[in-house]
């Protein structure tokens, strides 16, 4: 199987990289961005934003025909090459693919102004202390045709600057539901945070706050489980990317850092712990190509997506640690970038399920399996 790139594609994360590459060139613009007090910005560059705007990053997946899960995953690599903090998937790619599939003619015109960088939505699905398919505790109500939720999700990622929110909520006839609800509208009441790894979330609560089914409304639990493998697939691209930029910022350091008056790749040790490094990052890079490809033929299946997020999960903490050790103490500082990427690698390796997490649910299905008889 040729796995490598199309022209289009290539051209595309040239493009996002060569963008990214301008305004984050060292760790000191990027935490000049990141460090910003919440309420003077959103932990991002507008500047870039209209950039990726303007280039068509924003509007990504939402036509099948032009752009899919393949061009998501080739974006999301250099997010996670660069480190850049702008929440391309979470803000837009994500929430945008579901509701150009799911959502109504009137619904899917939102989308216009979210490819022109106008528009920020969120995917509201985590709730605090439920785990895996627990039953969702937000809850929607209908009376005379209107529809409300309420309820509390966090971690809402990027949900401390979103305008229109993607709620997941429990149907009153059994089943879950999605619905489009207005950010900063009545009944919702939000509280933005920054994450340890430099991005922004929200605990968003919803008290019988108004909403609108997203397209014909009814049960949609397969569309909500999509939604998730979706969003897994693309933070497994990012992981990927920034497990290849630790691994090149590895190297490089011990090819031009001496000790005893020689460069550190001269010791076998070190050099045999950096192979095994590349081996993890080989081991992630096919998984995350095996769950993209998987998405892009429209097979949402939470198998793929959890064998996937388990290697790269432990892929990106093996990297991090190994990464960390081979820079010393330079390597947990916060003006070099090492310390960044691994924060960034855990964040991700925790969020919709950590390794363990994959394991329990892949162990939970060995059952299911047949007996091979010799």
């Amino acid at each position: 199987m040729n796995f490598d790139l199309t022209e289009e594609q290539q051209l595309l994360a040239d493009t996002t990289r060569e963008v990214l590459s301008r305004s984050y060139d060292n760790t000191e613009a990027r935490n000049k961005v990141v460090d910003a007090p919440l309420d003077s910005g959103p932990g991002w560059s507008r500047d870039v934003w209209g950039q990726l705007a303007e280039i068509g990053i924003l509007g990504l997946g939402q036509d099948p025909e032009e752009s899919g899960p393949l061009e998501v995953m080739v974006v999301m690599t250099e997010i996670g090459r660069r480190l850049a903090p702008e929440p391309v998937a979470t803000a837009a790619l994500i929430p945008g693919a579901v509701i150009a599939e799911y959502g109504s003619d009137e619904q899917r015109a939102l989308l216009d102004d979210v490819a022109a960088g106008e528009r920020l939505l969120a995917f509201a699905h985590t709730e605090p202390g439920r785990r895996g398919a627990a039953e969702l505790v937000t809850r929607a109500g209908e009376q005379g045709g209107s529809w409300t939720v309420t309820g509390r999700k966090n971690p809402v990622l990027a949900g401390d600057g979103a305008d229109t929110l993607v709620v997941t909520a429990a149907l009153p006839g059994g089943g879950s539901g999605l619905f489009l609800v207005d950010a900063v509208g009545p009944g919702v009441t939000r509280h933005g945070y920054r994450t340890f790894d430099g991005q922004r979330g929200a605990e968003i609560a919803f008290g019988d706050a108004p909403a609108r089914p997203l397209g014909a409304g009814g049960d949609a639990t397969d569309a909500i489980g999509a939604a998730v493998i979706r969003f897994q697939s693309a933070l497994c691209a990012e992981a990927v990317g920034a497990m290849d930029e630790s691994l090149r910022l590895t190297t490089d350091y011990l090819k031009t850092r001496k000790q005893f008056g020689v460069p550190l790749k001269t010791f076998q040790t070190l050099t045999q712990r950096a192979a095994d490094m590349y081996v993890s990052l080989e081991l992630a890079r096919s998984m995350n190509y095996y769950l993209a490809v998987s998405v892009a033929d429209g097979r949402f299946d939470p198998m793929v997506a959890a064998r996937a997020k388990m290697q790269i999960g432990r892929s990106g903490k093996h990297i991090a640690e190994e990464a960390i050790q081979l820079h010393g103490g330079i390597g947990v500082t916060a003006e070099y970038p090492i310390a960044h990427y691994a924060a960034r690698l855990t964040a991700i390796e925790q969020t919709f399920g950590s390794s363990t997490d994959q394991l329990r649910y892949l162990v939970g299905r060995v059952s299911g399996y047949g007996t091979a008889v010799l």
